[in-house]
Parts: structure tokens; C-alpha cells; sequence
């Protein structure tokens, strides 16, 4: 059974949702001080918009393009103790659309952290296992840059911020060495491209190969660095049966945020399903990463949120193709066993 020492996985993670009102506002919905925030309109068809703490908060990055990063604090101009506030831009806070925000805690003010032969600027929470690294790149093959989380992180993105390029996703269940998939893009796995020098992250360093994308000379990057965390966090993979009767994924919580991409065969999207939208089983409505469609909420792709996990309720091979490989990522809303031992349940 999967004990968790978080017993308040919403002081680290959660998403919310909220009306735009075309005006100044500010959400303060959350239980913390956010330090990556990432907004999508769910009844405007905007890019996605990703803002965090060490770039600065009016500075965004869009998982849907390969645009370097713009300076617009008309979408949001700060981060606050329980939210942030947005400006008048449509992208963020339309007069009457609606939009999904997912909100992690890192560690707040950057420090500088000399552990690689780069020295990064990171933000890092060792106890919920998420980091934020900035870096500016050397172009040497094997450079490497600390990501301050004390242990090895499963998964982690990064973007180039100077200059526009691709979305590089790590993932441990991709099989280590230069896979890797695109986030701004439906491909399946890339590999020998370079990125990472073929080499796996180790518990205090990430390892870049000399390619534009990870590591150009003078180039700027961020990274949004994972580690697994029981009865928190968990990113795996998972073989679809195409069924509606669909595959279960046990994680040891409920969730809050799924993120599924298949990635071993055929190219697809990437899928975000999360429990503040709509907020019942099988009816769980996606958004998608690499597109800046609305909220998708066809019976395609639904999955249930289980007490210990979720459950494939799709014959649809997005999701749960039989005998296809996805790969996932989950913050949990409750663990099933906190530290007070006291058992969550399904919704």
C-alpha cells in the first residue's frame, strides 16, 4: 500500500480553473505560491501559456509552438502567497472564456548551482520533487547542469528561451540515452539526435549533448525537472487493450493531472485530463499540449480517477490502443494512504 509523507498534495500541486473577465484580475484559489504556472483556454482556441517564477512572471513560453519566450505582462504579472494575476489579454483572461490552470510549487527565489560544468540558476522542492533550471548553453557535448532535487528525476523538459526550437521531453520509460519525445509535436520517440550525449540524468546533474535544441553556445533554456515521490507523483508507462473495459494504471493516489502520450509506434497527442474540469468520471474532458484547440469532451478518450489510480474507458487508440505503449505522468489530488493513515477514496 502506498504510504505518502505529503498528506496535502495541494500545497504542491493543483490545478484550477476560472472565468476570464476581459479586466484585471487575480485567481486566488490555490494553497500556495505558485512557481510554474500553465494556463490553457478550454473554450478559446489560444496557444498554451507556461510562466514561471526564475524567467520571471511576465514572461511566456507556449507548448504548442517552438516560439522563443515573450515578455507580455498583460497575460500575468505576478505570482501571489495563493495565485497570481492576469492582465486583459485574451490568451489568459478573455471577458467570458473559460480556461485550466496546473500550478506546481518549486522552491521560490533562484540560487545559483554550481554542481555541473554549467552553472544553472534553479528553483527546487526536494519534498515533492520539482525543479526549475535555467541555463545558457556551451555547445560542448557532455556538459552537464545541476538540477537541485537530490534524487533522479524521471522526467524533465526543456526549452530553448532565446531562440525559436523544439520541446525536448525526457521521460525514463523512453529507454534512457538520446530518446526523447516533442512536446510542441505528435511524433513518436526520437532518438540519436544528440540531446543528452547519451547519458541518463544522474541525482544531482542532467547531461546535454551539443544540438540546438538542449545546448547551442548562448543560447538560454529552461528546465522543468520530476522526480517520483510515493503517493504524489508518478510517471510510467502503461500497454492499452483496446478495450472499453480499459487498461488500469496504478499510481498510489488519486489523481489530479494525467498527462498520456503513445510514443513507441504511431504519432499521436499528447492528452492532459485533470479533476477540476467537469469533475466526474468517464466524462473527464482533455486538452492537448501540442495544439491550441479548445476542451475536447467527446467519449474518445475518457479515463476514470480512481482512488489508486486511473482507468482506461476508451476503445479509442489515442489512449488505449491494444498492444501500444503509452507513456504517462501523474500528480495525485489525495494519496491513498497519507502519513495520518487515513485511506482516500474515488470520486
Amino acid at each position: 500500500m502506498a504510504y505518502s509523507n505529503i498528506n496535502k498534495p495541494n500545497e504542491y500541486f493543483t490545478p484550477t480553473i476560472y472565468t476570464g473577465t476581459g479586466a484585471t484580475q487575480s485567481i486566488t484559489s490555490l494553497d500556495f505560491q505558485p512557481d510554474l504556472v500553465w494556463i490553457k483556454g478550454r473554450s478559446v482556441a489560444y496557444n498554451h501559456r507556461l510562466f514561471d517564477s526564475i524567467r520571471g512572471a511576465g514572461k511566456k513560453l507556449s507548448s504548442d509552438t517552438t516560439s522563443a519566450e515573450v515578455t507580455d505582462t498583460n497575460e500575468m504579472s505576478a505570482f501571489l502567497s495563493n495565485g497570481f494575476t492576469l492582465g486583459s489579454d485574451a490568451g489568459t483572461n478573455g471577458s467570458g472564456a473559460t480556461y485550466a490552470s496546473w500550478n506546481w510549487l518549486a522552491g521560490g527565489t533562484g540560487v545559483s548551482n554550481t554542481q555541473g560544468s554549467i552553472t544553472s540558476t534553479i528553483s527546487a522542492n526536494t519534498t515533492s520533487g520539482f525543479s526549475i533550471a535555467t541555463y545558457t548553453g556551451n555547445q560542448s557535448s557532455g556538459a552537464t547542469f545541476g538540477h537541485g532535487l537530490g534524487t533522479t528525476p524521471s522526467c524533465f523538459i526543456i526549452k530553448c528561451t532565446s531562440t525559436a526550437d523544439i520541446w525536448v521531453v525526457y521521460h525514463k520509460s523512453l529507454g534512457g540515452g538520446d530518446n526523447y519525445l516533442r512536446l510542441n509535436t505528435t511524433g513518436a520517440t526520437y532518438t540519436g539526435d544528440n540531446v543528452f550525449a547519451s547519458t541518463a540524468p544522474s541525482s544531482s546533474l542532467i547531461t546535454l549533448g551539443d544540438v540546438t535544441s538542449t545546448n547551442y553556445s548562448g543560447r538560454t533554456y529552461v528546465c522543468y525537472s520530476f522526480a517520483e515521490k510515493k503517493g504524489f507523483s508518478k510517471f510510467g508507462k502503461y500497454t492499452g487493450n483496446g478495450s472499453t473495459d480499459g487498461t488500469f494504471v496504478y499510481t498510489g493516489f488519486k489523481p489530479a493531472f494525467v498527462m498520456i502520450k503513445l510514443y513507441n509506434t504511431t504519432v499521436d497527442n499528447w492528452y492532459i485530463q485533470d479533476s477540476k474540469r467537469l469533475g466526474y468520471n468517464f466524462q473527464n474532458p482533455e486538452l492537448r499540449p501540442n495544439s491550441n484547440n479548445t476542451e475536447n469532451t467527446d467519449a474518445n478518450n475518457n479515463i476514470d480517477f480512481l482512488s489508486n489510480g486511473f482507468k482506461m474507458r476508451t476503445s479509442n487508440g489515442d489512449t488505449n490502443s491494444n498492444g501500444v505503449t503509452f507513456i504517462y505522468m501523474a500528480f495525485a489530488e489525495n494519496p491513498l494512504v497519507a502519513g495520518n493513515y487515513v485511506p482516500t477514496t474515488a470520486r
